[in-house]
């Protein structure tokens, strides 16, 4: 049996189809805002840098990206106050082992969150502290 098509029900308004579903390409730049924490492994404060430039760039236009880019950047801001502290530490020798915790819990952290980000997850990072809102 064929529906007539005055009954069939129009898409909503706006160009996403399903509300509260990022499009692919709010996806892929919140991905870019979570993996480009990786930027710091070759520049210094390059894991700050990567997150707040694409999180510039793209608040104003995708909400997601607004949103995981907030994430990331609290992430990583937290992640270097740890490190500094940690490396004052080092002085009594327990900076170390607080060093190489940070550094494997900041890999595994970030990809995961590039994971659920490209998922269309919106991820939350466990002890960020929420600096940027």
């Amino acid at each position: 049996m064929s529906v007539p098509p005055d009954s069939a029900v129009p898409p909503p308004p706006g160009g996403n189809p399903l509300d509260g579903v990022p499009s692919v390409e709010e996806r892929q730049w919140a991905m870019f805002a979570h993996l480009s924490a990786l930027v710091g492994l070759v520049i210094p404060l390059g894991s700050i840098i990567g997150p707040l430039v694409i999180w510039l760039i793209k608040k104003d236009t995708m909400p997601f990206v607004d949103d995981q880019g907030k994430e990331a950047l609290n992430f990583n801001i937290t992640v270097a106050i740890a490190a500094a502290v940690s490396w004052i530490l080092c002085f009594v020798l327990i900076g170390f082992l607080l060093l190489a915790v940070l550094v494997i819990l900041w890999l595994v952290f970030v990809i995961v969150g590039t994971i659920k980000a490209n998922e269309g997850t919106a991820f939350r990072y466990p002890f960020a502290l929420r600096l940027v809102n």
